[in-house]
């Protein structure tokens, strides 16, 4: 798997784009959330080069994150 999964903690607009500042384990990062717009604050995601990909619940986040390198 390629990738990491983060928490969103904010989302914004910026340019006509849905952005977000999504949190890695104490660091945050901003990652293009146009790919899920339906994405709430407190979700997980799935991030790749800086683009949220797909919407993961908690515990596949966290059973993803041995292999995510979270």
């Amino acid at each position: 798997m390629s990738g990491n999964t983060g928490k969103v903690v904010e989302t914004y607009q910026e340019h006509d784009v849905l952005m977000g500042k999504v949190d890695f384990g104490g660091v945050a990062k901003r990652v293009c959330l146009d790919h899920v717009p339906d994405v709430q604050v407190g979700k997980y995601v799935l991030v790749h080069v800086g683009f949220a990909l797909s919407v993961v619940d908690e515990e596949e986040a966290n059973r993803c994150s041995p292999f995510c390198g979270r």
